[in-house]
């Protein structure tokens, strides 16, 4: 189903993927200028920084398919007239120290023209600088840590963009957490809740943020613990949660932790709803929990299976055989991608049908400009590298699958 190509730019490819097709040996192979000539092709490579292995695996190679078919689809319709995409995905296990090296070695490589990812926003702090010092821009399609784009400072409303070159598709925390406190307050009708965090660049923002709204509805939190990521054994914390009077958990970290808590919650007879965030939207969360009946989570963004816009994306990623889904941020991911191509795009045709040499530079401030419908809606950025697309969804484990509980957007 995918074939190798010659190429002159390196590649490196992680597991079984393989590139789409980049043309032949007598290609012009390069992203630094020279490609518009009849005749030839410049490759360009969209890197990809995920975590391919381990825990967050799930989501990872979710991230990474998307990627590998927003650039087939580009090549199949000749997107971009001279140039032919391939792809470069990079293994961060979700940790910071692997995306920091995964980021310099794409930096490295000058056929890179754009990334897609990280999954993580803790990994996204540690990219940034080398991204933004090589002018490589990098559309994150799950970062929602808020000072990645606005800032330390953005909380008391001091907002600065820290680096030009990064951009997401995600909403961030600061809607994402406010919004699941006001359902749990407003829709579920609870009180008084027990705030847990990973201790993590995304667990703890989205825990603060919930913290922030709910008690600003009247609400109150009735008991707050720290956990780290690997934890696996939450008996301390369950009696704790058991003898606060709690009437729902909210949990600011990922799946793989947030599953075991909420299974030993109801076995130790603490019958009430865990509630997270996108982190914890996945299929694997309920693998890890057979009775996470009625616990909830929220997802940037409406249901990608209830949107018109999605419709081809999802049969075209059933169609190409990827083994595993999609996942949450499957359709943010191809429209993060699809923005690094359509900005290669526009930057080729104002250069007279070709890259201009050092494109990097141009291809970043090409991003801040794109807007298209794409799977998720309109794609666009704002002032900070945003999406403009505020939405989000409340989901809820019913007979084993996650089902939507509400959609809408954040009323501040």
């Amino acid at each position: 189903m995918r074939h190798r190509s010659a190429v002159v730019v390196s590649i490196a490819v992680i597991g079984a993927l393989s590139l789409s097709a980049c043309g032949s040996r007598g290609d012009k192979k390069s992203a630094d200028g020279g490609g518009g000539n009849s005749g030839s092709t410049t490759t360009v490579t969209i890197g990809v920084d995920a975590p391919l292995t381990g825990d967050l695996s799930a989501l990872g190679l979710g991230i990474r398919n998307s990627v590998d078919l927003a650039i087939k689809k580009a090549n199949e319709q000749n997107e971009v007239p001279g140039v032919k995409f391939q792809i470069k995905a990079l293994d961060d296990t979700g940790k910071p120290a692997p995306g920091q090296q995964n980021a310099t070695q794409l930096v490295a490589d000058n056929g890179v023209l754009g990334v897609v990812g990280p999954l993580n926003s803790s990994v996204a702090q540690s990219m940034q600088q080398i991204f933004n010092d090589a002018n490589l821009v990098e559309i994150s399609p799950a970062n929602t840590g808020v000072a990645l784009s606005q800032g330390e400072k953005w909380a008391s409303g001091d907002k600065k963009r820290p680096f030009k070159s990064y951009f997401r598709t995600a909403t961030t925390d600061a809607v994402q957490g406010p919004f699941a406190a006001q359902y749990l307050s407003q829709d579920a009708k609870k009180t008084k809740v027990f705030l847990i965090d990973d201790q993590k660049t995304y667990g703890a923002g989205l825990a603060a943020t919930f913290k922030g709204e709910f008690t600003k509805l009247g609400g109150a939190i009735v008991g707050e613990e720290h956990v780290n990521p690997d934890d696996r054994d939450f008996s301390a914390i369950v009696t704790k949660v058991k003898s606060s009077s709690a009437e729902a958990v909210y949990f600011g970290g990922e799946y793989p932790a947030a599953g075991p808590l909420s299974l030993q919650l109801k076995e130790a007879g603490v019958n009430i709803p865990l509630m997270g965030g996108d982190g914890i939207q996945s299929g694997d969360f309920i693998k890890l929990n057979p009775k996470s009946q009625g616990d909830f989570a929220t997802a940037v963004g409406l249901p990608v299976e209830q949107l018109p816009t999605a419709a081809k994306f999802i049969a075209d990623y059933k169609a190409a055989g990827y083994k595993d889904a999609y996942e949450t941020y499957g359709g943010y991911s191809y429209d993060s991608a699809w923005a690094i191509v359509q900005a290669v795009k526009n930057v080729v045709a104002g250069n007279g049908g070709k890259l201009p040499a050092n494109p990097r530079a141009a291809v970043v401030d090409a991003v801040q400009k794109v807007s298209f419908d794409g799977v998720t809606g309109t794609v666009s950025f704002d002032e900070f590298g945003d999406t403009t697309n505020k939405q989000l969804t409340v989901y809820t484990v019913k007979d084993g699958k996650w089902a939507v509980e509400k959609s809408g957007t954040f009323k501040g």
